[in-house]
């Protein structure tokens, strides 16, 4: 790569993580999941002392909070690939940098850089707070489970984040981006796995299932589980399919 095209891609980089860094409701959103995350981890930890004390889990309580968790980082993503369409921002954007292939790439890039932290960040503060509280009640756990599982879930919450900033880049409007990706994480997938349990093998192939075993070991009853190497790539190969797509949608389109 040429030096003019490594610094062209560092400009538009950097370009992308100052937006991002400076858009209020995104940092509104991470804050408020941070808030979110921790109220939850407080909840879950009380009834675990309060109930079963001695037989649970650190980690299944400090993590019992990932699935509401993951709605902040669906706000996110989406609000990260709809901003610019709020007012028309986008034409200004192409303006300046006209390699659309390149400004969405970097855009995912900044996303991911900016994800990857926080989602840490987050996910450690749930863990350690049950850790902190029950660590004289609740069954213990070994720092390199504790490690694995955190960076699991971090990188659960980073796909998620930049899976919904894929379909929010397709569908370019924010009100639907949400209701058709909360519906399904929150409404469709767990009902279908209530009421269609003859399908609940071939589940384990969509993001939402198989991003789940990148962070939670399955229980000795489960059966055609997934191992959390096999559940990360199913994940990762979602998230790339609906980014290319995102993408060439964006290089067809008009502004």
């Amino acid at each position: 790569m040429s030096v003019s095209s490594g610094r062209k891609i560092t400009q538009i980089l950097g370009a992308e993580l100052d937006k991002l860094v400076t858009l209020p409701l995104i940092g509104f959103t991470l804050i408020g999941t941070f808030i979110l995350n921790i109220i939850l981890a407080a909840a879950f930890t009380s009834i675990g002392l309060q109930g079963a004390a001695g037989t649970q889990s650190i980690l299944n309580i400090g993590l019992a909070s990932m699935g509401y968790l993951q709605a902040g980082f669906i706000i996110l993503g989406i609000l990260a690939a709809c901003s610019e369409y709020t007012g028309g921002q986008i034409r200004t954007t192409l303006t300046t940098i006209p390699w659309r292939g390149f400004q969405l790439s970097m855009k995912h890039l900044a996303l991911a850089i900016v994800t990857i932290p926080v989602a840490f960040i987050i996910t450690a503060s749930g863990v350690l707070y049950t850790f902190i509280m029950m660590r004289d009640t609740a069954v213990g756990f070994e720092i390199d489970t504790m490690i694995k599982t955190v960076i699991g879930a971090t990188g659960y919450l980073t796909l998620t984040t930049l899976l919904s900033a894929a379909i929010g880049g397709l569908l370019r409007r924010t009100v639907p981006a949400l209701v058709i990706l909360l519906g399904y994480y929150f409404i469709v997938s767990p009902l279908t796995k209530v009421f269609l349990p003859s399908i609940k093998n071939y589940l384990n192939y969509l993001p939402d299932t198989a991003g789940y075993y990148m962070y939670m070991p399955p229980s000795s009853d489960e059966l055609n589980v997934l191992t959390p190497m096999q559940g990360t790539g199913i994940s990762m190969l979602w998230t790339l399919i609906f980014i290319a797509l995102a993408i060439l949608a964006f290089r067809k389109r008009d502004a």
